[in-house]
């Protein structure tokens, strides 16, 4: 289910379309209402990361090992190989994934309800609700990484591995090196170039520079003829096409 920004949510929305398709069982009732809770306690540019904390408790979900599968700019690219590679798990597999993927709430400003018509930017909000609970999210999706894990990155950009994105700035500070056996980094570039990033050069480096310091042992690969060919097979692929 996806609510746009035109479109209403209510809690019998929330419940029936969010959790029937789940496959686990959770208390519904009180996720949904610490989600009022989080998003109604403030102004809607100052909701954050804590506000959500007692509406993460109580959707707490174990993670399967090895199969942790983080991105950064390449996001229908991760989602058809992860659509292929039934094995890997990303954000979007977990409860709160799941529930608000491309979902966009605020907080009206005369009443305590939702308003989706006129939600502020990211970028005009000190804590937006949205950014906030992503942010929060992330950062046990991280956490609670184990084993082998992969990173998706943009080897057609500049910056591919950009420290202040979600997995820079969160991600990438919460995996636990004790917890992380490998963190094998993937850099794709889009059929017909351009290579603008690569293991060797660009921000790539200074990924594997901050794994080094931090204690990962680590991997990277450009252009896995396994990714690439099923790519080729699966996509319609123009420059840059599946790297949004």
């Amino acid at each position: 289910n996806q609510v746009g920004q035109t479109q209403t949510m209510n809690e019998d929305d929330f419940l029936c379309n969010a959790f029937n398709c789940y496959p686990h069982r959770y208390e519904c009732e009180d996720i949904w209402t610490h989600f009022e809770d989080a998003v109604f306690r403030q102004p809607s540019c100052n909701v954050t990361v804590e506000d959500y904390r007692q509406m993460f408790h109580s959707m707490t979900q174990n993670q399967p090992c090895h199969r942790s599968l983080f991105w950064s700019k390449t996001r229908p690219l991760m989602h058809s190989y992860a659509a292929v590679m039934k094995h890997l798990w990303t954000l979007e597999d977990t409860l709160a994934g799941y529930m608000f993927n491309d979902l966009i709430w605020c907080r009206q400003q005369e009443d305590a309800d939702f308003d989706f018509s006129a939600c502020p930017e990211w970028s005009a909000c000190p804590n937006h609700p949205v950014y906030s609970l992503w942010r929060q999210a992330s950062q046990n999706f991280a956490e609670m990484a184990c084993g082998n894990v992969t990173v998706l990155l943009n080897g057609s950009i500049s910056n591919a591995f950009n420290r202040r994105s979600m997995f820079g700035t969160v991600e990438l500070d919460s995996l636990d090196p004790q917890r992380v056996d490998y963190v094998n980094i993937q850099v794709v570039a889009s059929l017909g170039g351009p290579q603008i990033e690569a293991c060797g050069q660009g921000s790539v480096v200074d990924l594997i520079r901050i794994l080094q310091t931090r204690g990962f042992l680590w991997t990277c690969t450009d252009n896995d003829q396994y990714i690439v060919s099923f790519l080729f097979k699966t996509v319609e692929w123009e420059l840059g096409c599946c790297f949004v």
